[in-house]
């Protein structure tokens, strides 16, 4: 009789050893698919063909998201991609705006994101926008709210004939559900500070002359 209980407690330890040995398996196949995920995941300067979002706005993206590890962009999401759209456009003004790039946090859902645009206007700077946006000294006019940013500039360039400058703006909005969370002023500064860097790279894309009258960092102090 203790033979057999030895025999049977001997079987009971197999078997939760298999079992322990069969949950290993699934944990470590679970771990893999999430180290997957991870091993994806890229930094904010590597988004939109890595010469779009400055050190500095890879941390204002931390900022607006508040994650630092973003879904890798489309090879076409790039400021020199979007540049050869808007110099076509400038040639056939059929279409006058268009994409750049759209950013996703590594564990956001698809209709969480922001938007880089740019759109080419014909007319004068808004002088009068909306309340909630803060007017700042960069290009010929540059707004910030809580949710978007934009940087409208000037460009004379070779690759956009013509005797009068070409006046561009690029906006990048988040589209979200949700509503801002954070310190309004601080996300403010972090889109200002993103739609620069955007605004920048496409004016050294275009290579207007004097970066567009962009200065190399975003002037966030108000008008």
């Amino acid at each position: 009789m203790v033979i057999g209980r030895r025999k049977a407690s001997h079987g009971v330890v197999v078997v939760s050893l298999v079992g322990s040995l069969a949950l290993g398996v699934v944990g470590c196949t679970e771990g893999s698919g999430a180290a997957k995920r991870d091993d994806r995941a890229v930094r904010g300067t590597q988004l939109c063909g890595g010469d779009a979002i400055s050190a500095e706005a890879g941390k204002a993206l931390k900022v607006i998201t508040g994650s630092s590890r973003f879904e890798p962009s489309r090879p076409e999401d790039t400021v020199a991609h979007a540049a050869r759209s808007l110099g076509e456009a400038y040639a056939s003004p059929a279409t006058d705006d268009g994409d750049i790039c759209h950013v996703y946090a590594i564990d956001s859902v698809p209709s969480d994101r922001l938007e880089a645009t740019w759109d080419l206007t014909w007319g004068s700077p808004e002088s009068e926008p909306a309340p909630e946006f803060t007017v700042l000294p960069m290009g010929e006019q540059a707004l910030a709210a809580p949710n978007a940013g934009i940087v409208r500039f000037a460009c004379r360039s070779e690759k956009l004939p013509g005797p009068a400058p070409t006046h561009i703006r690029l906006a990048v909005e988040r589209w979200s559900s949700k509503a801002p969370e954070g310190d309004p002023e601080k996300l403010k500064d972090a889109y200002a500070t993103v739609a620069h860097s955007f605004a920048l790279a496409m004016a050294r894309e275009l290579r207007c002359e004097n970066d567009g009258g962009l200065a190399p960092r975003p002037a966030l102090d108000p008008v």
